[in-house]
């Protein structure tokens, strides 16, 4: 296939583009070096593109055909974690490294650019390609969406490099597969005093303590047993001294589920326990609730095109199912809105004769095997020709 062909053709300049990314990684909406690497390489390929969301950039390849709209999605940002790698390509910046593969994204996504540009006899509508910052933070999709990026787009496809999965092997599916990512802050508030008189008080420490365990049964006890759903504290913090009873403590903590319905559900309790507990005993709280992320809930029709584009350009070995994750990605953000959903595939870059590839995502020794770009700027851009060709 003539996809297959110019992905090798450009694989070393997808690798150029990685590293060259890798060794400056910036964190979320401050990635001006990367927004301008990927600005000047459009320039040069002739592609025209709009800025969007601080550092974000829309791309838009015409078909000389017409008819629909897909956009295909790759996220830039890094994390604030060292580089251990080793590696002749490693970070330059202390403290900050790609240590998701968001570098690889950016790169695939070029090199689906380069495909995509010499192969507009065969796309019959106009692709779009999205560089995103900001995933990690968690606002960077949804700051895009406002921006107005999704504007004509009817569907949208995302790749995410998965050093978990097998070289060879990509995995995607249907319904809810990455789960919501969101954070809760309670404020509790008591009423100070000496440790030694702690009923002329009302123990703000205590009654925090209290809504921490009462939480945990949310999901034993208000959540069905086949439903995934998570609730976790993170941090608990008050009191000034210890023979002092506490006036005030805050509760931190994160929400995890894979539909809209349990997300409303979980913020609901949250507050009424926490709300009824301080009640109980005689102080109050406060609920902060910051939905980060939606969940990646994957159509069943972008999945199926995804499934068919795997197969036919890597043969029916290739394809896998995404097992269910309670991790987050924004990606969901665009299939919620776009009028036919999108779907997100997890492209394998693991190599069991490769042992610097064996690392978990966010690890500061995290690699992935870069023969894994060809196949990811060949995905990226036959899955837009056949979407757009359906």
């Amino acid at each position: 296939m003539k996809t297959l062909e110019l992905s090798k053709k450009y694989k070393d300049y997808v690798i150029e583009m990685r590293r060259a990314i890798h060794r400056h990684p910036e964190p979320g909406t401050q990635e001006f070096k990367t927004a301008a690497l990927i600005r000047g390489e459009l320039e040069k390929m002739g592609i025209p593109y709009e800025e969007k969301f601080v550092t974000g950039t829309v791309a838009t390849i015409k078909g000389n055909n017409p008819g629909k709209t897909v956009a295909l999605r790759a996220d830039i940002d890094a994390l604030t974690l060292d580089d251990r790698t080793g590696c002749d390509y490693a970070s330059e910046v202390p403290g900050m490294n790609h240590a998701c593969g968001h570098d690889t994204h950016a790169a695939m996504l070029l090199g689906a650019a380069k495909i995509l540009n010499e192969m507009k006899d065969e796309i019959n509508g106009t692709v779009k390609l999205f560089f995103q910052p900001a995933e990690e933070v968690g606002i960077g999709a949804r700051g895009m969406i406002a921006d107005g990026c999704m504007e004509g787009v009817d569907n949208v496809f995302a790749i995410h490099i998965s050093s978990g999965v097998e070289i060879g092997t990509i995995a995607s599916g249907a319904g809810g597969r990455m789960a919501s990512a969101d954070r809760f802050i309670i404020n509790v508030t008591g009423k100070g005093g000496h440790g030694a008189a702690p009923h002329e008080c009302v123990d703000a420490v205590y009654i925090a303590s209290k809504i921490v365990v009462a939480l945990q049964e949310i999901v034993s006890r208000e959540i069905g047993p086949t439903v995934p759903a998570v609730v976790t504290c993170g941090t608990i913090n008050g009191g000034a001294r210890w023979n002092i009873v506490a006036n005030e403590a805050v509760i931190e903590g994160t929400t995890r589920c894979l539909s809209a319905d349990v997300r409303n559900y979980l913020e609901e309790a949250i507050g009424r326990i926490s709300k009824s507990i301080a009640e109980a005993y005689r102080g109050k709280a406060e609920l902060e609730y910051q939905r980060l992320v939606a969940p990646t809930v994957n159509t069943a029709n972008s999945v199926e095109v995804a499934e068919f584009t795997i197969k036919q350009l890597f043969g029916d070995k290739a394809y896998a199912e995404t097992p269910i994750t309670m991790g987050g990605e924004d990606a969901g953000e665009y299939f919620e809105v776009a009028p036919e959903g999108g779907c997100l595939a997890n492209l394998g870059a693991h190599n069991v004769n490769k042992p610097e590839t064996n690392f978990p995502h966010h690890h500061p020794n995290f690699n992935i095997d870069e023969d894994a770009f060809e196949l990811g700027s060949a995905l990226y851009a036959q899955y837009a020709i056949n979407y757009l060709n359906k």
